[in-house]
């Protein structure tokens, strides 16, 4: 089981990557100056919307709004009478977002999903009807070179969707013990050469530290002697994702989402769905959603995208739907 335990092992090591998290933010109407538009397809839309079974005046919260490919479909099929709340740490998505998302029955905030209940105290709503988190990295921030999401990303090797909170990736690889980085990188991406790689990349920053995307996908090829074709999934995929979960806490907040925020804020009878992209948070989801006490699972086994889908939409091939009933 991946847990909070494996962030403990990397702080008993002497790297402490907490945060303190900042105090939500109301999100101004501001994209006539934002040239961008989302391109992300979410995924499993059809699935989703069936899964929440969603009528009219339900209160929805979409913990990972996005580009509001999800909610737009989910705030048509509330209304009536509905209310949806929208929360992302990125407030780039939130711009994205509010080009889809109008109209008083909607409300965005820069928010974790760790504090939904904090904002629903703020709204003075009791309780929620539904709740979608996606814990998938969206294809506009792969397109932001400025966070170097992409191995081809020639700019600053940032990995975090909230830029004001914590440390970069670039900052974690010049601070980080080789310890610490195998720590980070055989927890959290189940690299299998977690030390190999870790050692080369401490010897490397003594000469030349790692700034971007590219120079990171780049040493972790040189770590591994080994080449890259475009017809194969990248080398350093499993680093770029270990790095990732670690400056933005994204297991910690998963497992303390899913055994304490969400039964605290759905109503009896409400519905939680889920869709993770890596075994590592399955998995936590999956264990979770166990707590028979709690939940009721609505589908024996996670729902996976249709072949069709993942031809259309390559980056859902990973992709699990997992649904329960709050009791």
């Amino acid at each position: 089981m991946i847990s909070v335990a494996s962030t403990r092992a990397i702080r008993d090591a002497g790297f402490d990557l907490r945060v303190q998290r900042p105090a939500i933010q109301s999100f101004p109407r501001s994209t006539r100056e934002f040239p961008m538009t989302s391109v992300h397809v979410p995924v499993m839309l059809r699935e989703v919307l069936q899964g929440l079974e969603l009528t009219p005046g339900l209160t929805v919260v979409d913990g990972t709004v996005g580009g509001g490919g999800h909610s737009l479909e989910i705030a048509k099929r509330i209304s009536p009478g509905g209310r949806l709340l929208g929360l992302d740490r990125d407030p780039m998505m939130l711009i994205l977002a509010e080009q889809k998302l109008t109209g008083p029955e909607i409300t965005l905030r820069q928010a974790s999903y760790v504090d939904l209940p904090r904002t629903l105290s703020e709204l003075g709503w009791p309780g929620v009807d539904r709740i979608l988190v996606d814990l998938g990295l969206s294809s506009d921030q792969l397109a932001d070179d400025s966070r170097s999401f992409s191995f081809r990303s020639k700019g600053d090797l940032d990995l975090r969707f909230d830029r004001t909170q914590g440390v970069s990736a670039a900052e974690l690889l010049v601070t980080a013990s080789v310890e610490e980085l195998d720590h980070i990188f055989r927890d959290f991406g189940e690299e299998p050469r977690s030390r190999q790689v870790a050692e080369h990349l401490v010897r490397q920053r003594s000469t030349q530290p790692i700034r971007t995307g590219v120079e990171l996908a780049e040493a972790v090829l040189a770590a591994l002697h080994v080449h890259h074709s475009d017809r194969d999934t990248h080398p350093a995929t499993r680093v770029f994702q270990a790095l990732r979960i670690a400056v933005n806490h994204e297991l910690e907040y998963v497992q303390q989402a899913i055994e304490k925020i969400f039964p605290a804020c759905l109503k009896p009878g409400g519905i939680l769905a889920v869709i993770s992209f890596h075994s590592l948070e399955d998995r936590l989801v999956k264990q979770a959603l166990r707590n028979v006490d709690v939940w009721e699972p609505i589908t024996s086994k996670p729902i996976a995208p249709t072949p069709a889908e993942t031809r259309f939409n390559p980056r859902s091939r990973s992709a699990k739907l997992r649904l329960a009933r709050r009791k």
